[in-house]
Order: C-alpha cells, then sequence, then structure tokens
C-alpha cells in the first residue's frame, strides 16, 4: 500500500475508488466502506482510503483527544485489508476552511475518482457543510457513482468509534473487541527499559506509546503478542509500576510465556482480551513476583473466543 501524508503527493492517474472518513480504529461499521471498495478493485480500479493525519476534533475542540489507532496502526490495518493507497492529508487551517465544493473538485480530480463511498453521516468542508447530498447532487457533474452507508448497530445502538472508545475507557475489552472486529491493540517499537524483571525471573518487553494513543485503564491485561507470524499469549501492565517507579508517565510492559528472545527495536503488536486487575503498588518485589505468577496463570487459562473477523487478515482468528 502507498500512504501519502503531503498534499503536493496527490495525485493517481489510474481509476480509483474512494472513501472518506477519520477511520479511527477502523472498526466494524467501517467494514462494508472497505468491501465496497475491494468491490471495486475487483473491476480495476484502485482502492483508496482519504483520512487525515490528525483527526479534526484535536485541532477545533479538543487538544487532549485520543485516537484508537495511531497513523501507523491505521496503515498496518489498511494495508492487511488490501487497500491500494491510504491518503492521511495534513488538516493544515487552508484544508479546514476549504469550501466543500472546492475540496469535491480537489479530491474528485486530483484522485481520479470514478466511484464514492461514505457513512450517512459523513461531513467535510467549510463548517462541515458537506454532506452525501452535496456528493449525490456533483456526481453526474464530475462522472462519479456513490454509495451511502448506514451506521450498523450493535445492541440497538449505532457502532462508531466513540461507542468503541467508551468501552475502551471502562476496561470493557471484550465489548470492545466485538465493536471493532478483531481484538484492539498497540503496535509500537520495543525499547529498553530498567531491566527489572530479569531480576526476579519475569523479563519483560517495554513500549512507549505516542501521546494521542488511547489506553485502557491502568492496570494489568490478558493479551497476546504478534511476534513474526506467531502469536502468544502476554501479561500486559499499562501504568506507571509504582512498586519500583516514582514516575507518573505510562507506558506499557509485556511478559511474553513461553517465548524467550531478543526483541528490542522491533515493532510489534500487541492484543487486548481481558481486563485482570488494576495497577497496584507491592511491599516487595517478592510480593510483585508472587502477584504476576498469579496473572501468568489467569493469562494462560483465559479462554480466548475463537471469532473469525474479515476486517484483518492476519488477525482472522481469536
Amino acid at each position: 500500500m502507498i500512504c501519502w501524508n503531503e498534499i503536493k503527493e496527490f495525485h493517481i492517474e489510474e481509476e480509483t475508488a474512494l472513501s472518506l472518513g477519520k477511520f479511527d480504529g477502523v472498526h466494524r461499521g467501517h467494514e462494508e466502506l472497505l468491501s465496497y471498495l475491494l468491490e471495486k478493485k475487483k473491476e480495476g480500479m484502485k482502492a483508496v482510503v482519504f483520512t487525515f493525519d490528525i483527526p479534526p476534533k484535536k485541532l477545533t475542540e479538543n487538544n487532549n483527544y485520543r485516537v484508537l489507532s495511531t497513523n501507523e496502526e491505521k496503515q498496518y490495518i489498511l494495508a492487511e485489508r488490501g487497500i491500494d493507497y491510504m491518503i492521511q492529508c495534513p488538516f493544515t487551517r487552508d484544508v479546514m476552511c476549504m469550501e466543500p465544493e472546492d475540496f469535491v473538485d480537489w479530491i474528485v480530480t486530483s484522485l481520479h475518482v470514478k466511484s464514492i463511498v461514505v457513512g450517512a453521516d459523513f461531513r467535510f468542508g467549510h463548517n462541515r457543510r458537506g454532506d452525501y447530498v452535496l456528493l449525490q447532487k456533483l456526481a453526474d457533474q464530475y462522472g462519479y457513482s456513490l454509495r451511502v452507508v448506514d451506521k450498523l448497530q450493535y445492541r440497538g445502538r449505532d457502532i462508531s468509534s466513540s461507542y468503541v472508545r467508551e468501552e475502551i475507557v471502562k476496561g470493557n475489552l471484550e465489548t470492545a473487541n466485538e465493536l471493532l472486529g478483531y481484538p484492539f491493540f498497540i503496535r509500537s517499537e520495543v525499547i529498553h527499559g530498567k531491566q527489572l524483571g530479569r531480576t526476579i525471573g519475569i523479563p519483560t518487553i517495554n513500549m512507549e506509546l505516542p501521546a494521542e494513543k488511547l489506553l485502557p485503564p491502568k492496570g494489568v491485561y490478558v493479551t497476546e503478542v504478534l511476534i513474526g507470524e506467531e502469536r502468544y499469549r502476554g501479561v500486559t501492565n499499562v501504568g506507571c509500576k509504582p512498586t519500583v517507579n516514582h514516575s507518573n508517565k505510562v507506558n506499557v510492559e509485556t511478559y511474553i510465556l513461553d517465548y524467550s528472545g531478543d526483541l528490542y527495536g522491533l515493532t510489534l503488536n500487541i492484543f487486548f482480551y481481558h481486563f485482570v486487575r488494576p495497577e497496584k503498588k507491592f511491599d516487595s518485589l517478592e510480593e510483585l513476583k508472587a502477584e504476576i505468577e498469579r496473572n501468568i496463570k489467569t493469562s494462560r487459562e483465559y479462554k480466548i473466543l475463537q471469532k473469525c473477523y474479515k476486517s484483518i487478515d492476519i488477525m482472522t482468528e481469536y
């Protein structure tokens, strides 16, 4: 997949099928959009997803806005899904203030668009004045077809990034994973930590996440770690490690069951399944070790439901 993040690069010669939106989390509600693009790909068009490099809400409403998927994670998901081009458009003031008719002219012309698919709630352009009604009105003029997709529901509620975010913030990973259609995950490089885990016989890998990444509540989780094409069960702590650390900086630390090897510098995926316990400060390393061993037992025994999802080929069964 080709990923562009500079406006000057936006140009495709081949005919394309395009979907536009935030695609935060690339959840089940986005599935029909992606499936439509892949159907058009079979007809010879290139499949294109257009999104922004930062969520518009972060600039216009809330500077502390957290995303379900970082740009790198979103790129990873869409590449696995079979999308040909991902455009992470810089959300500049000029773009934000662009009239919707001008936005359509720019995108359709630059990307040689012959088909567009959007959600019914999609808005674009200055003051969010553009919508699918305007896209339909301009379709004949620019020579593209338009498909509008209604919201998918789960338990009587529209599936949305906000819905997924709420469940993750509560620590309800099982529900969040149902909404996503795959296990919530973080993707980051393994960095050097203090290596205190080695001193108690439980070596861990450490990851530092971008500030904009939404994380579940501080605590311990049943996880899996993808190393190459193999999955290993894990115990992951999200938090500040109060027993051995006096910093308030949140990081992610994982013990990988039944694995030994040097993973420093590698970029790995950690999939979250179940909240085990809140973060806790222990009086000694011995108490900490005993608790980690109990958590390891919990992770090993936790039954991960076998479900098939179409969203990400490499995540089809869990």
